[in-house]
């Protein structure tokens, strides 16, 4: 028994942990959209109700950024690629969207709800990573007032599907021509502000709810958040170097499809809830 858990959840959850942090690296994308249907079956497979499992799922998913964005983004910064500048002026907006989302929002949804929005967000995600279209850079990043307004959108939206924001904040900054590698490190910086506040607004939002899982707090499942986030930081460095030394673009068509099998998982569980 670890953490209260028996031998084959605990091992379930580390090799999801390995699994997302590999892709991650590999792919320069954020686990949640792997981790959340996943999480999704394996709490539902031990007794939690739909409505509550999509929930902790999502947020459990969000709290694991918190760890694999500090390695991500010590990588890019050792080469100089995070505009910190923007960082700077878009985390107050990710903060305070953040926030609604995880202590209101989230809370005040059913979970068979989010199972929807998340389907819907990660259908959209496999078409644009499959056509692999970019915004073409037509703009300037707004001023004080529009990044504020744009991280807002981005730290809502991102509460409400557990990820780390990178499929709105790249296209959203190499359309204000911001390059990509920029615009790649920047995201992976501004995936912890996101994570923190949403994390912080599911504490809130899940507070003094019965859980039917031991060593819950609100709606995070802090043992699965300590077995996931090791896993997925120690590969995700993996990911990084085995993506040198393959097809990467062949690997996101694969990854595409994947994502369209779990969005068809998520919109079950929305509608069969």
């Amino acid at each position: 028994m670890i953490f209260g858990l028996d031998g084959l959840l605990v091992f379930e959850l580390l090799l999801l942990g390995c699994f997302t942090g590999f892709l991650a690296g590999l792919l320069g994308i954020g686990g949640g959209m792997l981790m959340v249907p996943f999480m999704t079956l394996l709490l539902s497979a031990h007794g939690v109700p739909a409505a509550l499992s999509v929930k902790m799922a999502i947020a459990t998913s969000m709290a694991t950024i918190l760890f694999t964005s500090i390695s991500s983004v010590r990588a890019h910064h050792a080469r100089g690629a995070v505009r910190w500048d923007i960082v700077r002026t878009l985390a107050p907006g990710i903060v305070a969207g953040g926030l609604v989302s995880g202590a209101g929002v989230f809370a005040l949804l059913k979970g068979t709800t989010l199972a929807l929005v998340f389907a819907l967000f990660v259908g959209f995600s496999a078409t644009q990573m499959l056509l692999n279209k970019k915004p073409p850079a037509s703009r300037q990043m707004p001023g004080p007032a529009g990044r504020f307004a744009a991280g807002g959108v981005i730290g809502f939206i991102s509460g409400l599907v557990g990820a780390g924001g990178g499929f709105i904040s790249v296209p959203f900054m190499t359309w204000c021509n911001v390059a990509m590698h920029h615009a790649v490190a920047t995201s992976a910086a501004l995936g912890f502000p996101i994570a923190l506040a949403n994390t912080a607004g599911y504490v809130i939002g899940g507070w003094g709810m019965e859980n039917p899982l031991p060593g819950s707090l609100g709606y995070l499942w802090l043992p699965a958040l300590a077995l996931i986030a090791s896993a997925s930081v120690l590969f995700a460095p993996l990911g990084a170097r085995a993506a040198h030394a393959m097809n990467v673009q062949q690997l996101k068509r694969v990854f595409a499809v994947m994502l369209y099998l779990l969005a068809t998982y998520m919109l079950y569980k929305a509608f069969a809830g």
